[in-house]
C-alpha cells in the first residue's frame, strides 16, 4: 500500500471494490415504510448471528446504545457502567440529555465489573436514590485496549445484575473481534443481555452503520425511538449492502488484524521509549506507554515518518490495526516506529 499508514482507528477504513460493487448493486426501497430488501436482509442476519428475534440498522454505534438505554429504561433512572466505557466517556452526554439518566460509574480491570464489584456498588431502594435498572458491558473494551471480556465473567457479572433486577445491555461495537479471539459465537455474548449493539464500520470495514438487536417488542419500540432522533432512513438499502457484504466477507479475516497488532506489540515492546506487555494485545488495538515525550509529540514525530496514531490518555499512544492495514504496511510502520526511537 501506498501513503501514511492510518492507524489511528479501524474506522477509517475504505470500501473495498468488491463492497462498492454490491453498493451499486443494492436492490432498495423506502426503509420508514420498511420497503427495503437489503435492510430487511441485513436485520435478519444479525438479529441470526445474535441469538436475537431481531435487529434494527441505525447510522451509528452511539445511536444503538442510546436508543437501547431509552427503550430498557424511564427517564430519572440510573444506570451503571465500567469507569471507562464508550457510553460514559465518547457519546457526548447523550443518557442525560436524549433519556434523562443518571449514569453511576464502577472502577474495573481492564474494562471488566467483576461480579464482586457489581453487588459492592448496588444500593438499597430507597426513595432518596435513583432507581437503578441497568447494567452495560462493553466487549471489546476500547480504553481496555481491546481487550475481550470472558465469557465465564461476564455471565457471573449478568447473574448478580439479574438479581438485583437489573437489565442488561451489551455495546458490542467490536463484538465480532471478540468472537474470532475467544472462538466464541457472538450469540454467546448477546444471549446474557436485552439488547446488543454491533458496529460495521469498524473493524469490518464498511462505510457506515451499526445494528441494534433484542427481543421483536422492544425493537418494535427501538424503532420508534430511531424515528424520534430523526434516524428513519429511505433507500438506506445503499448502505444496508456495505454492511452486509462486511458482514459475510470480513469476520474472518479479522484475526489478521489480531495477528498483525500482536506483532507491532511485541516489536515496540524491544524499544527502549515505549512500555508495553504483548501478551495484553488481544484483539486489534494496541495501547503504547511512553517512557519520555508526551503523547502529542509521539504522534507529530510518527506522522512525519508516514505513520499516524492518536494520544491514548496522558503517557500513552494507540494503534488500530484494520483491513487496510496488509503486512507490507505494517513492517512501514515498524520500521518508522523504530527510526521515531532511535531519534527520540
Amino acid at each position: 500500500m501506498s501513503g501514511p499508514i492510518d492507524l489511528r482507528s479501524d474506522t477509517i477504513t475504505r470500501p473495498t471494490p468488491e463492497m462498492r460493487r454490491a453498493i451499486a448493486e443494492a436492490e432498495v426501497g423506502d426503509d420508514v415504510f420498511r420497503d427495503d430488501p437489503t435492510v430487511a436482509k441485513l436485520e435478519e442476519k444479525v438479529a441470526a448471528l445474535l441469538g436475537k428475534e431481531a435487529a434494527l440498522f441505525v447510522a451509528s454505534g452511539t445511536m444503538g446504545n442510546q436508543i437501547a438505554l431509552s427503550v430498557l429504561t424511564r427517564p430519572g433512572d440510573e444506570v451503571l457502567l465500567e469507569g471507562e466505557s464508550h457510553i460514559y466517556l465518547y457519546e457526548a452526554g447523550a443518557p442525560a440529555a436524549l433519556s434523562g439518566l443518571q449514569i453511576r460509574t464502577i472502577p474495573g480491570v481492564r474494562g471488566l465489573v467483576d461480579a464482586e464489584r457489581l453487588r459492592a456498588a448496588l444500593r438499597p431502594r430507597d426513595v432518596h436514590y435513583p432507581p437503578t435498572t441497568l447494567f452495560c458491558f462493553e466487549n471489546t473494551h476500547n480504553r481496555a485496549g481491546g481487550r475481550v471480556l470472558p465469557l465465564e465473567e461476564m455471565e457471573r457479572t449478568a447473574g448478580v445484575a439479574r438479581e438485583a433486577g437489573l437489565a442488561l445491555h451489551l455495546d458490542g461495537a467490536r463484538l465480532w473481534n471478540a468472537a474470532i479471539a475467544s472462538e466464541t459465537p457472538e450469540a454467546a455474548y448477546a444471549s446474557l443481555c436485552e439488547t446488543v449493539s454491533v458496529c460495521f464500520s469498524k473493524g469490518l470495514g464498511a462505510p457506515v452503520g451499526s445494528a441494534l438487536a433484542g427481543e421483536r417488542d422492544r425493537i418494535e419500540r427501538a424503532r420508534q425511538v430511531r424515528k424520534r432522533l430523526g434516524g428513519g432512513m429511505r433507500q438506506v438499502g445503499i448502505l444496508a449492502a456495505g454492511a452486509l457484504h462486511a458482514i459475510e466477507h470480513h469476520r474472518d479475516r479479522l484475526a489478521d488484524d489480531h495477528r498483525r497488532a500482536r506483532r507491532l506489540a511485541e516489536t515496540l515492546a524491544e524499544l527502549s521509549p515505549f512500555t508495553l506487555d504483548p501478551d495484553s494485545v488481544e484483539t486489534n488495538i494496541v495501547v503504547i506507554g511512553l517512557r519520555t515525550g508526551s503523547p502529542g509529540e509521539w504522534c507529530e514525530k510518527l506522522a512525519t515518518e508516514g505513520v499516524r496514531v492518536v494520544p491514548f490518555g496522558e503517557r500513552a499512544i494507540r494503534a488500530v490495526l484494520h483491513l487496510d492495514v496488509d503486512d507490507a504496511g505494517l513492517k512501514r510502520a515498524i520500521e518508522a516506529f523504530a527510526r521515531c526511537a532511535r531519534g527520540g
